[in-house]
């Protein structure tokens, strides 16, 4: 496949709207292949002549390419107010790339994708790490013709694709913001996931992931999604929010064993489950999910504290102070084997993990300040 060259990349590059990417055939760390990978994204603002004032904003798990409103797709977007003009990672200046990961499906090639004789890859697809995408990215990063990035930023997910990315291309990442997410993934936080892999992988429908053209295995990756929320989620928040309160209308008490009605803190699991079904393939979050379990960026370089001793880049690093599923604790670690005295900003928000995307703003002027946008 013939790849676009920097010398050839446009500088003024169509803002907003999914659009996508050939970058070729692709060999996977854990052995397998793909012959012909697509990565999906949405860019912001104007790239400059001399192609350096690019930034790459990366999601979470379930997140999308779609960061912010743009003039291409005016809907509100995941990080809002933390990307546009005028705003933390201001567009007016800055060339914002936001792709979607490897094994997606928000139009990067993943399960549901199809494969050269026009079947959907499915059971087939190759187990995915967070290397692998990020590799998949740099290829797209050379198709628009960006050397290197001002900074790499993401949170939970995105936060460690942006610390693979200063370990794996040192001279392309001035500076990297890591939110949410240590330098690996903790036992517990996998625990957690493979919970979630096998209240899918145990659906009836899930047809070992060759389940396209049939019913979908909608109850697994809804049990898989109510798992996952708990852990996004603090005991505080949904205290305040819901207690023990049943349904309007519904009392759960009245029966010592078989209680009649429901819970206010079940209706919303079941209502943060319907929202994921509809939108969200169950093979992508296989992937993505075990992707996540795979992290550890010291794996097959050396020890972890060398690794991260080794990173250039100016590091930003962030934590939720009531986040139960990656611990200001493990960000700590992160930033102490940095290079450099390197702080941790401490988002204070009650909601637990779930508050790197709701309360960035706490820290965002500081974010603009260390990574010098």
């Amino acid at each position: 496949m013939t790849m676009t060259s920097p010398h050839q990349a446009s500088t003024v590059l169509p803002e907003g709207g999914l659009q996508s990417l050939p970058v070729g055939a692709l060999d996977f760390e854990a052995g397998g292949h793909l012959p012909a990978v697509e990565i999906a994204y949405e860019t912001w603002g104007t790239l400059n002549a001399d192609r350096s004032n690019a930034v790459l904003v990366l999601h979470a798990l379930t997140g999308s390419t779609h960061v912010a409103r743009s003039t291409g797709e005016p809907e509100e977007g995941w990080w809002e107010g933390v990307v546009g003009p005028g705003a933390p990672i201001d567009t007016d200046r800055w060339f914002v790339v936001a792709p979607n990961m490897l094994g997606g499906c928000y139009g990067t090639t993943g399960p549901s994708s199809l494969d050269p004789e026009g079947t959907p890859w499915g059971s087939r697809f190759p187990f995915t790490t967070i290397r692998d995408s990020v590799r998949a990215e740099a290829r797209l990063a050379d198709a628009l013709g960006i050397d290197a990035w001002q900074a790499v930023i993401g949170g939970s997910m995105g936060g460690a694709r942006a610390l693979e990315w200063a370990a794996t291309y040192p001279e392309r990442v001035r500076g990297m913001a890591v939110i949410a997410c240590g330098a690996h993934s903790t036992a517990e936080q996998i625990a957690f996931a493979q919970a979630q892999v096998q209240a899918i992988t145990l659906d009836p429908d899930y047809h070992g992931g060759d389940y396209y053209g049939r019913s979908r295995p909608d109850a697994g990756l809804g049990i898989a999604r109510r798992i996952a929320h708990i852990t996004y989620r603090s005991e505080p928040d949904m205290a305040a929010r819901f207690g023990r309160s049943p349904q309007p209308d519904e009392d759960p008490f009245g029966h010592p064993v078989r209680r009649a009605g429901r819970y206010q803190v079940e209706s919303y699991l079941d209502h943060q489950a319907t929202k994921l079904t509809g939108r969200f393939d169950a093979n992508s979050y296989l992937v993505l999910t075990e992707a996540l379990m795979s992290h550890d960026v010291s794996r097959g370089r050396g020890t972890e504290a060398e690794v991260l001793a080794g990173i250039p880049a100016t590091a930003f690093i962030a934590a939720v102070d009531s986040d139960r599923l990656y611990f200001p604790g493990q960000s700590q670690e992160l930033a102490r084997q940095l290079p450099g005295d390197v702080p941790v900003f401490m988002i204070d928000s009650p909601i637990g993990h779930d508050g790197f995307l709701t309360d960035l703003d706490q820290v965002a002027g500081e974010m603009k300040r260390v990574l010098g946008l």
